[in-house]
């Protein structure tokens, strides 16, 4: 079903969901935010003191709390009803114009060989992950995260010549970043809630805003990092090692 369905009537899906979001914070129920920010905090101290009875107690009733407010949303029920009628119209045609598998015997295209290459993260909704303590072959970073902390040590790799990128968008948690005294860095942090200290520069509140920085030698550098980070509630830590 979803295969059939064009990006477009896809974006439009998403974007009705969201604008239905933020009118039902926005105009009907103002105190979805804080059960967001206050469960989901609840989640992630639960999470971290997860080896502790107390822990698990928190965690699972904060991770439960969190789903029923989510699903209880009007963009939630939006999405299940658009996706319930999409379903009937599948099958509806399905039946009425099944499909057939014909054999082919055109040539086969040329197809370049590919490689997989295994990235340094996943993406996870829980837990933390930090760059080896040995040494490592570099590959950019790419990730979106949930809730736990992200640990990035550069001086255990190599960085190829050009640019090297790390983008991390994160929901609940940290990321420490630790850098080089030799390596120019471009750094670009958003956080709805939490502190940064980037290279001795401390920011001690951050309320819905965008802080960015950048080594003097960062333009002329043969090998460079750009960090680009997000965080809806963490702290950002960027040193010299």
């Amino acid at each position: 079903m979803f295969k059939r369905m064009d990006t477009d009537t896809m974006n439009w899906i998403i974007i009705i969901g969201v604008i239905l979001f933020v009118a039902e914070v926005t105009f009907f129920d103002s105190g979805l935010i804080f059960s967001f920010v206050f469960f989901g905090l609840m989640t992630y101290v639960g999470w971290k003191r997860y080896a502790r009875s107390w822990g698990k107690v928190v965690f699972w009733v904060g991770l439960v709390i969190l789903i029923l407010t989510i699903i209880n949303t009007m963009a939630v029920r939006f999405l299940v009803l658009v996706f319930g009628i999409m379903l009937l119209v599948y099958y509806s045609r399905s039946k009425s114009q099944p499909s057939r598998t014909e054999p082919s015997f055109t040539e086969e295209p040329f197809m370049e060989e590919l490689y997989e290459v295994e990235p340094l993260f996943r993406h996870k909704l829980f837990g933390d992950e930090k760059t080896s303590d040995t040494a490592y072959e570099w590959r950019d970073i790419h990730i979106h995260g949930g809730i736990g902390d992200r640990v990035i040590d550069l001086s255990n790799t190599v960085l190829p010549k050009g640019v090297s990128v790390i983008s991390i968008r994160q929901m609940v948690g940290n990321i420490v970043i630790h850098v080089p005294y030799d390596m120019e860095v471009s750094i670009h942090h958003s956080a709805v809630l939490g502190r940064s200290e980037i290279l001795g520069k401390h920011h001690t509140k951050l309320l819905g805003q965008q802080v960015a920085y950048q080594t003097e030698g960062y333009g002329v550098a043969a090998s460079r990092v750009t960090i680009t980070t997000s965080l809806i509630s963490g702290n950002l830590e960027v040193k010299r090692i």
